[in-house]
């Protein structure tokens, strides 16, 4: 069990009073909820009962949007459009790192091509990325 000291708890508690740990059940609840840790994140200095209470609330919150605001996986052309952007590299620069070639890369960018299992490998290992993230749409 997580101890707190006598004026965590106190702090902690008296946030709780204003705004329950509990499951959040609609979107009313989550804008509230939302306030709350806005309005907590807004002072200037944060103790460490706000920081625990801010820790569960965001928990709640993260619950709630998992299940109901889900996002979908990104195209194959939009990820590796995106990568290629944060790095700032060209195609034939990508080419010359991993050794796919152009044409493949300019066809997956297109939208003509997904990748293939060849191809998440050496994305993953040149971008430095779990497998996965390329294989969402596998």
């Amino acid at each position: 069990m997580h101890r707190l000291s006598r004026n965590v708890r106190d702090e902690y508690l008296s946030l709780v009073k204003k705004f329950p740990l509990t499951s959040i059940r609609g979107e009313s609840e989550l804008k509230q909820a939302q306030k709350v840790m806005d309005d907590i994140l807004k002072m200037p200095r944060l103790k460490k009962g706000a920081v625990e209470y801010l820790d569960a609330l965001s928990d709640l919150v993260m619950a709630y949007e998992n299940t109901h605001h889900t996002i979908p996986a990104p195209s194959d052309a939009d990820l590796l459009r995106h990568l290629m952007d944060a790095r700032g590299i060209s195609q034939s620069e990508l080419h010359t790192a991993t050794g796919i070639a152009v044409s493949t890369i300019s066809e997956i960018l297109s939208g003509r091509r997904r990748f293939s299992k060849d191809g998440i490998a050496k994305l993953s290992a040149y971008f430095k990325l779990d497998k996965g993230t390329f294989a969402a749409n596998f």
